[in-house]
This record gives C-alpha cells, structure tokens and sequence, in this order.
C-alpha cells in the first residue's frame, strides 16, 4: 500500500458525513509529512480542521503547522477571482470585471465550476504558482461528503465540455490529467463499521467506478470499538459495548467481502477532537500503512 499512497501528489479523503473524514484527512496529512511537505486542503466553509492542530483559523490564509505540513481553508471563489486578475492584470479592470453582476452570477452558478477550482488551486500549490503559497509536494485534500466528492472528482470533465479556452480552459485541461493519473492522484475513503455507512462507502466506490473508471486507493474504517474480553462485565455499559463491537463484526466482514482494495481499521478513542486524537490515529495508520501491522 505505501507505494501508491506515498508517491501521489494530490490525495482526495471523501466520506459519508459524521464519520471522521476531517480527522483522517488530518491523520494522513500528518503522516504522508514525514517525509514531504504536505499541505492540508479544507473546503468546509464552517471550518473545524484547525481544531484538530489546536491552531486559529485559517481564515483563507496559508498556516503552518511543523516543518513540513501547512493547512489552508479554502473558498472556491477566489481561486477564480485570482485567475481573472493574473489574466487582465489592470486593477480598474480588474475590479469592474469582479463586481460585474453577470461574471458574480457565472463563477457562483456555473455547473461545476467551484468544485474545478478546489482542484484548480490544488494543482496550483503544488506547482507553486498559487498566491502566498509555501513549496508542497503533496495536497490531502479535506473533501466533501460521498456523492459531493464524486462532483468534485467529476468537475474538471464536465467544465471542460463547456469552457475549452482562456486561463479556466487551460487550468481545467490540466486539472483532468491529474485527477485521472492514479499515480498522481489518489482517492481515500472513509466509513464507519456501521450499516449506514459501509453500504454508503460500497456505493461511493461504485459511483467512482461508473463516473470515472476509478477505484479508491484505500478504505479507513474509522471508529471501531475495542474487541470484548472474557473480562467484560454483565451490568448495561458493557452490554452496550458488546452489542456495539457486534455490529462493527458484521459490517467489517460485509466490507472486507465487497471491498477488493486495501483497507485500515482505526479505533474508537476516549479523546476529544485536537492534537491528540490526532497524533494517536496517526500513530495508528503508520503502524498499518508503514510498519506493515494490523491495527
């Protein structure tokens, strides 16, 4: 698994929501900047990732996290706003152009156009061409959930039908050999071992089979209760905990018979979201990804 994983420029993390995507996308950014400078991509408006560093908000700006790993929160729109302005280079024409009602009402409606320019800026900032940015060798990009990130995979395909010039043409073009390289670009999915979401991720790896002749590169069951032991107590705690470790089995099982590529297990922790977590579920994909060991 290491090749694949480690050698990609740009590592898509997609997910049903509320099962931990944000804090693998984290994890893996972590862990992939032990050996590469990595910045971590997040599209969620709402923005929560910098919790997980225990830094302020990113607020659009590029922070840095250690001596390898950056974090940016990123708002579609201006990576557009920024190709208009290297393009005509005139502020007053610049300004007329970004407060014209007709280019608001095509950079915020046109068909797949934001989702492009996530990948768009992705592309950029490992080129070193995107505004402020440091030197990367690899985006983990934060993506939106399941049938969002499949729009967001799909965009540059379905933008570059409708503008085929101009600097949003040329970046679509290529935007579409990245996404579709699988030696540079790489598709992490994340799930739970629950009912909902493993037969949500099953679906996700069909809709990435069907849209773009894709498969994932690796499944993270995330969440996962500890096995009971024979010293596991009778009183309602421990029932639960029983009855919750079953239910992990059985969606295991039906994972590991529909899921054909490699997968990671990571464990349910007593931990509150921030660098803690997030050290112990990096610690844990290393051990598994890295080392070679079961979790």
């Amino acid at each position: 698994m290491k090749p694949a994983l480690f050698d990609q420029e740009l590592v898509v993390v997609t997910g049903k929501g509320g099962v931990g995507k944000s804090v693998v996308a984290a994890a893996l950014g972590t862990l992939l900047a032990d050996d590469k400078r990595v910045l971590v991509l997040e599209v969620d408006p709402r923005e929560n990732v910098h919790q997980l560093f225990g830094v302020p908000p990113s607020g659009g700006e590029f922070v840095e996290l250690g001596p390898r790993l950056f974090l940016q929160n990123l708002k579609p729109g201006q990576v557009i706003d920024q190709l208009v302005e290297e393009k005509l280079k005139f502020k007053r024409l610049v300004k007329r152009v970004l407060e014209s009602p007709i280019y608001r009402h095509f950079a915020e409606s046109a068909p797949g156009l934001e989702e492009m320019a996530v990948l768009g800026h992705a592309l950029r900032a490992l080129r070193g061409v995107s505004p402020k940015a440091p030197r990367v060798d690899a985006v983990v990009l934060d993506a939106p959930a399941t049938g969002h990130g499949v729009s967001l995979l799909a965009a540059p395909l379905l933008v570059g039908e409708v503008i085929q010039h101009g600097p949003i043409g040329g970046l679509t073009r290529q935007v579409s050999k990245l996404v579709a390289d699988a030696g540079r670009s790489g598709i992490v999915v994340v799930t739970l071992a629950e009912e909902m979401p493993a037969t949500e991720a099953i679906e996700l790896r069909a809709m990435l089979a069907a849209r773009l002749d894709r498969a994932p590169d690796l499944l993270v069951v995330n969440g996962l209760y500890p096995p009971t032991t024979g010293a596991l107590g009778a009183d309602r705690a421990s029932r639960l905990w029983a009855r919750r470790r079953q239910l992990n089995e059985r969606e295991l099982g039906r994972l590991r018979r529909e899921w054909p590529e490699p997968s990671v297990e990571l464990p349910l922790l007593p931990l509150d979201r921030g660098e803690e977590l997030v050290a112990e579920l990096t610690a844990a994909l290393r051990q598994q990804l890295v080392d070679g060991k079961s979790g």
